[in-house]
């Protein structure tokens, strides 16, 4: 599958990515304290113990560690689908935590791309529908324009002859990418990916990173959940997190191992 390097899109005001006027230094995330346990029949369980971080804005950030470790709990934090026990979890000054549900979902649908690992296409919808639905949730763009936003995102990840095909009708690795197409539909300054190229070929998931790339010089925050550490070490910065605890940060990923 070949993807389309985003300099080919347009620069014009309705562009699909749009270069933030924020300074990168200026904090994004900002986690302090972050806590959370769950209750089982056996006991609680804490997946996050006292989590710092702060993110800027522009960072390409990987999250490695075991199953288990916390790293999805971690996401859901961010994401606000799930809330922390204890501590405030900061996005551009918004405290996510403190939304309700329906000021969430539509802050989350502005701001945030996510990529989950097992796509989470509406089945019986069209890639070209699946793309525009976050469009059409968030009314973001105006109506005209939307199909011809998802048709230049489904070409950017080499789908434009598939748009009008079911996701089942495609492989894994195709809708991954249509995953990836339907993230970026409200160009939200912050791309959450859960092991995005993890039913990728290798041809294919160098050309999603390097999108990703491409999106980070346009400003855009990437956080990468993987279990690849050759990929982590492509990343700007490497979290290492070991039973609900960050106990690694790199500024340059993790070199060797």
């Amino acid at each position: 599958m070949k993807l389309l390097h985003l300099s080919t899109l347009s620069t014009s005001k309705s562009s699909l990515l749009l270069e933030s006027s924020l300074s990168r230094d200026e904090p994004l995330i900002v986690m302090k304290g972050v806590s959370k346990v769950f209750q089982t029949p056996a006991g609680d369980f804490p997946a996050l113990k006292d989590f710092n971080a702060v993110f800027l804005r522009g960072e390409f950030i990987s999250v490695i560690g075991k199953s288990g470790s916390g790293k999805s709990t971690l996401v859901n934090m961010i994401t606000g689908m799930d809330r922390p026990t204890s501590g405030v979890v900061s996005i551009e000054g918004a405290c996510v935590q403190e939304m309700g549900e329906s000021q969430m979902a539509a802050w989350r649908g502005r701001n945030l791309g996510i990529v989950f690992q097992f796509f989470q296409l509406l089945p019986m919808l069209s890639l070209l529908e699946n793309v525009m639905l976050p469009m059409d949730f968030c009314n973001v763009y105006d109506p005209a324009e939307r199909e011809v936003r998802a048709m230049e995102l489904l070409r950017i990840v080499g789908l434009q002859d598939y748009a009008e095909k079911l996701p089942m009708a495609i492989s894994g690795g195709q809708q991954q990418c249509a995953a990836i197409a339907r993230a970026l539909a409200n160009d939200p300054p912050i791309i959450i990916a859960d092991e995005p190229t993890g039913n990728l070929d290798s041809l294919t998931a160098d050309s999603v990173f390097q999108i990703f790339n491409d999106l980070i010089q346009r400003g855009k925050t990437i956080l990468m959940v993987t279990h690849d550490s050759s990929l982590a070490e492509r990343t700007s910065r490497t979290l290492l997190i070991a039973d609900g605890i960050l106990v690694q940060d790199s500024a340059n990923g993790l070199k060797g191992k």
